[in-house]
């Protein structure tokens, strides 16, 4: 018998449009921020990719569906994102080429925010599938093997995986060869670090929302006989 969830919808939706955004808004801005608590060490300044902000929240969603419906629902919900990207980007692809219409005057600017190169958008994608699936696998493993104690740290260590895995893929697959190896390892490391930032610091609303939905629907998944191959759809 299938299972009828009140809010699995409306979680899923959320990781969905978090991804979109953090890829189709994040990406066409860089941001820089003072850093006068660092000024000890040197920094001065903290640039970074503006995505970074907003794009972990897929791994928050991620741990929330893990948690509560298990790795067989988080699994079709990384699918719904990678179809939901690979979507986005095609379309983005044909209205940037289509031929502007005389007299309308932003085109370039059009092209600078959705005209993303073959190489980056693969990069993303690659990066994201990986990423949200060793992020759901070892959060279902550790849950497992922690008797579902010690949530938090689940979700924390699961995390550190998942967004290592992303960024040691991404921006290799971007930018090796056109960036300076030495730039490319501390980007890396930075972007990293300020993603385990976001998710230690959403730690606590995290914790909060998986309490709720596990009392309100009634569940609080085990994935002791589930398949953990990513390459399939079912719950």
């Amino acid at each position: 018998m299938v299972r009828n969830y009140r809010f699995f919808d409306l979680v899923m939706v959320s990781f969905v449009a978090v991804y979109l955004c953090s890829n189709l808004i994040g990406p066409a801005k860089a941001a820089q921020i003072n850093t006068p608590w660092l000024e000890w060490l040197g920094v001065t300044h903290l640039a970074f990719g503006a995505g970074v902000l907003f794009f972990p929240l897929s791994y928050v969603f991620g741990d929330i569906l893990t948690e509560v419906y298990g790795f067989a629902r988080a699994r079709k919900v990384i699918w719904a994102g990678f179809g939901a990207m690979a979507f986005a980007a095609l379309m983005a692809t044909v209205v940037v080429a289509l031929p502007p219409a005389p007299g309308w005057p932003n085109q370039a600017a059009y092209e600078t925010v959705f005209g993303q190169t073959p190489r980056i958008v693969m990069a993303s994608m690659i990066a994201y599938f990986c990423g949200e699936f060793v992020n759901s696998f070892v959060l279902a493993k550790m849950k497992l093997a922690d008797s579902g104690r010690r949530m938090g740290w689940r979700f924390v260590v699961s995390t550190i995986f998942g967004e290592g895995v992303d960024s040691l893929l991404f921006y290799p697959i971007a930018f090796y060869g056109t960036w300076d190896n030495d730039l490319l390892l501390k980007i890396m490391t930075a972007q990293w670090l300020l993603k385990v930032t976001v998710e230690v610091v959403m730690l606590p609303v995290t914790v909060r929302i998986v309490r709720a939905l596990k009392k309100s629907e009634a569940e609080d998944y085990y994935d002791r006989n589930t398949n953990f191959t990513p390459f399939s759809l079912k719950t």
